[in-house]
This record gives C-alpha cells, sequence and structure tokens, in this order.
C-alpha cells in the first residue's frame, strides 16, 4: 500500500450470549435443530403478541461490558430498527439505538513491536438475532434460492462497536483474538465464529496522511459477517489494498456494504451502506426503559472472574516466559487444563513445556481441545511423575504419552505393557558402558582430544545396546568417568 494513506479500521462484532432461551420469548435458543422448529408466535412476529425481556440476557450483557471497561447505564432503552430482509419476520428488530446498555470501554491489544495499546469501545448495545438464510448455491451470487430458517430469530446478541482506533489488518486480529478470550472467560457464549454466534463486521477506510478532517467524512467501507478473525484479517488486507489502488487511479471509494469470498480472498460488492436514518428508528412501544441499580451493577462487578490481563501478570510471575503465558491466556481450556496439573505437579515450567509441545501437537493432529483432550491434566501429571522418579527418561516418556492418547490407558499401564521401566542399576549400565568403548578406541580417542560430538555417539550407542531404557544422565556420567579412568591413564 502506498505511503500516502493511513488505514482506518473499526470492528462491529456481534455475540450470541449463551441463554437457554431467546431474548423475548420463551424458544429455545440451541443451535443445531432442525430448521424452524424453535419458534413461536413472538419470533415468527404474529400479529398482536408481545416481548418479554430475558432477565439473564441483560445479566450476560452487563457482566460482558464490565469485563471491557465499559461505564454502564443505569437506564436504556429498546428501539425497533426497521428494515426489510426474508430473514427478518417482524421486518424490524428489536435493538438500541440513542441509549445503548454501556459506553467507553476499551481492550488492550499487544503487537509482538511494541507496547500494548488500547483500542477503544464506543458502545455495547443488546440486540435481537435475525434468521438465517441457507443459500442454494456455493455462494450467494450463484444461488438458484434460498431457505429461510428462523431458528436463530430472537437469539440474544450483544453487538460491541469499537472505536476507529485499529491501523492494521493485523491489530484487528490482535483485537478479535483479545476480545475473544475475555468473552471466553466470562463464559457468557460459546463464541464459535463457524456457528455465527460470533460475528464481525469489518469498517474500513484509508485517508491521507495529515488529513485533519473527521473520520465520518471518509468513504468508509463495511465487510459483512465475516465468518473467522483469519478471514477478517485477510479480508481488511485485501479491502486496504484495493482502495489504495482506487485512490491511486484517482478513483473514488463508493460508500457500500460487501461480502468476503473465502476461496478467493477477496471482497465482493452487495449494496450501498445504509445509514442510521435509513432504519427509522424509534422506541421500542412494547418495552418499558431498562433500569438497573447501581448496588446490582456493584454485584455483578464483584462477581467477575479472573481475566487474561491479571492471569498473564500470574504466570510471568510464576517464571511462566511471556509468550509461552500469552498462549496459555489465550485459550481458555489450555489455562484451565494448565491449572489442574499444577495443581498437583510443583514444576510448572515443566508442565508449561510438555502441554504446549507433545501435548499441543497429539491435540491438534486428533482435532481436539484441550477440554476433551484423551489425555487429561491427572494423565499429564502422572507421566511426569514417572519422569521424575526415574522409571522412564523424557524420551520414553513421549513414547508413553503417544501410547496414552491412543489407548486411553494410564501411563503406568502403558509402561508396564511396553516393559519400558528405566534401567538404572549401575552395574548392568557400566558393563554396557565397557563394551561399548571396547568396540569404538578411535571414537575414544577422538573425545580424548576434545571432540564433544563423539561423546554424543558413544551414549547414543549404549542407548540403543538398552533400546533407550538406560537413564541418559547416568549413561552420560559412566562413560566420561570409564574413559577417564581406563583410557586417558593408559594414553
Amino acid at each position: 500500500m502506498s505511503r500516502d494513506y493511513e488505514v482506518i479500521v473499526g470492528l462491529e462484532v456481534h455475540v450470541e450470549l449463551k441463554t437457554a432461551t431467546k431474548l423475548f420469548c420463551g424458544c429455545e435458543a440451541a443451535f443445531g435443530a432442525d430448521p424452524n422448529s424453535h419458534t413461536c408466535p413472538v419470533c415468527l412476529g404474529m400479529p398482536g403478541v408481545l416481548p418479554v425481556l430475558n432477565r439473564e440476557a441483560i445479566h450476560l450483557a452487563v457482566r460482558s461490558a464490565l469485563a471491557l471497561n465499559c461505564e454502564v447505564r443505569p437506564f436504556s432503552k429498546f428501539d425497533r430498527k426497521q428494515y426489510f430482509y426474508p430473514d427478518l419476520p417482524k421486518a424490524y428488530q428489536i435493538s438500541q439505538f440513542d441509549e445503548p446498555l454501556a459506553e467507553y470501554g476499551w481492550v488492550t491489544i499487544r503487537p509482538a513491536s511494541g507496547e500494548g495499546r488500547r483500542i477503544g469501545i464506543r458502545r455495547i448495545h443488546v440486540e435481537e438475532d435475525a434468521g438465517k438464510l441457507n443459500h442454494l448455491g456455493q455462494r450467494l451470487g450463484d444461488a438458484t434460492g434460498s431457505l429461510v430458517d428462523l431458528n436463530r430469530a430472537g437469539v440474544p446478541l450483544i453487538e460491541i462497536v469499537s472505536e476507529p482506533d485499529l491501523r492494521s489488518a493485523e491489530e484487528a486480529r490482535l483485537y478479535l483474538t483479545e476480545l475473544r478470550a475475555i468473552l471466553s472467560y466470562l463464559d457468557v457464549s460459546d463464541l464459535r465464529m463457524e456457528e455465527g454466534s460470533m460475528r464481525c463486521d469489518a469498517n474500513v477506510s484509508l485517508r491521507p496522511v495529515g488529513y485533519e478532517g473527521a473520520l465520518e467524512d471518509l468513504s468508509r467501507v463495511e465487510i459483512k459477517n465475516v465468518n473467522s478473525i483469519r478471514n477478517v484479517q485477510r479480508g481488511i488486507e485485501y479491502e486496504v489494498e484495493r482502495q489504495a489502488e482506487m485512490l491511486l487511479r484517482g478513483e473514488r471509494i463508493v460508500k457500500e456494504t460487501r461480502g468476503f469470498d473465502d476461496a478467493t480472498g477477496r471482497t465482493y460488492s452487495q449494496r450501498s451502506k445504509e445509514e442510521a436514518n435509513d432504519y427509522r428508528y424509534f422506541p421500542e412501544p412494547d418495552l418499558p426503559p431498562l433500569v438497573l441499580s447501581a448496588e446490582w451493577i456493584e454485584s455483578v462487578r464483584q462477581a467477575l472472574p479472573a481475566l487474561p490481563d491479571a492471569i498473564r501478570e500470574a504466570l510471568v510471575s510464576r517464571g511462566i516466559p511471556p509468550k509461552d503465558a500469552e498462549v496459555l491466556v489465550l485459550d481458555r481450556e489450555a489455562y484451565q487444563y494448565w491449572l489442574q496439573a499444577t495443581e498437583r505437579f510443583e514444576d510448572d515450567r515443566l508442565v508449561t513445556n510438555w502441554m504446549l509441545s507433545d501435548v499441543a501437537r497429539l491435540i491438534n493432529a486428533r482435532g481436539e481441545s484441550y477440554a476433551k483432550a484423551a489425555v487429561g491434566p491427572d494423565g499429564l501429571v502422572e507421566l511426569l511423575e514417572l519422569i521424575g522418579s526415574g522409571k522412564i527418561s523424557g524420551r520414553m516418556a513421549k513414547e508413553v504419552l503417544e501410547a496414552m492418547f491412543e489407548t486411553g490407558k494410564r501411563a503406568e499401564e502403558v509402561v508396564k505393557e511396553k516393559g519400558m521401566s528405566q534401567i538404572t542399576d549401575e552395574g548392568a549400565i557400566r558393563s554396557i558402558v565397557e563394551e561399548v568403548l571396547k568396540q569404538h578406541p578411535a571414537v575414544i580417542q577422538d573425545y580424548l582430544s576434545g571432540k564433544e560430538k563423539a561423546l554424543a555417539f558413544l551414549v547414543g550407542q549404549v542407548m540403543k545396546q538398552t533400546r533407550g531404557q538406560a537413564k541418559p544422565d547416568l549413561v552420560n556420567q559412566l562413560l566420561k568417568d570409564v574413559i577417564h579412568h581406563d583410557y586417558n591413564t593408559a594414553q
């Protein structure tokens, strides 16, 4: 992109709240049911029905707002946002317009090449979700028809609107990753972007370097309903290049809504961009204002769990390297796995090293998660205790761990079945060491002349003859002792 322009990005993130029922009716809010099976006259928009607000949805929304450093308003109200679309049976959406639930928060992002930076949150408001259109084709432009599923209509959402503070696609990725981590610790949503329970709209514009006008005057393009954090980054990257090329050719950027095609990595035009007055908002007449007491808001604040910033600090204070701490923090399931393991095993660093290397590799290969891993925290601790007691070596433990994942058996069972107990008898190892040294006199001379790699070769030969079961540090020490006692003096 030309250095003549600066990237301006703001994100609107829609998060479905984890409630048993919908926002204004008693229909089940679960994902995956048969089409149109979780509906009733209220969420179908039948004449004469009245909405009743879901208290738990407001609790989860306030919980989210407080964790995101927002000011929760004691007074807010609902409005009708009017537009026609096949998945919106009432032809309006109950949302919040000029008096939202919360405002003025922030999320801190941490670029690898700099210090943390706050990204402002303009507002968080509560609204109902629309239904879903299932297009009969690979993408909307190729569809031969569309089927309407209204199971999702009326599911409670919060919309988290950032300030236009992001300056690159990478910063947008960092913001979404941190936001998702915070919400996961709150347990307010399942956050499955592939199922639509977390969706992102990215507003992208370019401004000339030195521009002093209002950001609202820039031509802004909205990339709508992107279904993964990676695709948000890709969509912004493409859109920045597209707009930069247009501006360099002297063309005008059209304010519009665009989709993102993950197969091609390109955005495509969908429709002209609506403004707030196009929706003809007016106060929802069937719902009273939402009034929250200061005491209740404070009680929600006091019940917040430990959040990523505090967890990062605690991990580093326990000796975990910052990069490893970041990996643990951003995956709530990984952190909970780590917590359970370190409650039973005192070496935090060793647990971390095994988790983020061998355990992570096997989990990823099997398409599992830490919460559903074939080897849980207790299984890992049992394995580490076998290493600590000298029964198996670290190298043997890797083989044992793989077998545990494959069979579901405990470490002790695998070791017993495979006859993998580590040989720690000094006399038994010494006899094998002496035999190996007799077979490799030239290697001994290489070692005595200062070639350290020669010793590694000899260790390997001993380990080979013991099928990897000799204790490595004992092998190493015995080789040095025998060489320096029997061969060095002889020389």
